[in-house]
């Protein structure tokens, strides 16, 4: 059972899919569990735990009877996820996540004040959520 993961509820799916299946397997090792690009769901695990799970937010519109509106507008302050991965190379996993089309925001950085040997890079996947890349290096 998935104690935690996050759930992403997307607009455009299908590009949301081919982004994490692109670049999910060689950042963190996960797998897609189920789904399709032309699907409404989808999961990736990491040694049968689930890592991400993407929703398109038209399916889970129904269910909540809320019309699944997008997050508030503008800023920092619309989000409401943050998908954090720990990977092997923070500035390789960036070049990465950019070739597959999402968005610098803050280039890799050490953030000794965060945690001893922290080092992170922000990045916007290509519908704007904000994924914060990690490692422990050392």
């Amino acid at each position: 059972m998935d104690a935690l993961h996050p759930r992403l509820l997307v607009d455009r799916f299908p590009e949301m899919f081919e982004f994490y299946q692109a670049v999910l397997p060689e950042l963190v090792g996960a797998k897609l569990v189920k789904g399709t690009a032309d699907g409404y769901y989808a999961n990736w695990d990491v040694d049968e735990q689930a890592v991400l799970v993407l929703f398109a937010r038209a399916g889970i519109a129904g269910v909540l009877g809320d019309g699944g509106g997008a997050p508030g507008e503008g800023g920092p302050a619309r989000d409401g996820v943050m998908f954090v991965c720990r990977v092997d190379n923070v500035d390789a996993g960036a070049e990465l996540c950019v070739r597959h089309g999402a968005t610098l925001v803050a280039p890799a950085t050490d953030r000794p004040d965060w945690g001893p040997t922290l080092r992170t890079a922000h990045l916007r996947d290509p519908e704007g959520h904000l994924i914060e890349l990690q490692s422990y290096e050392g």
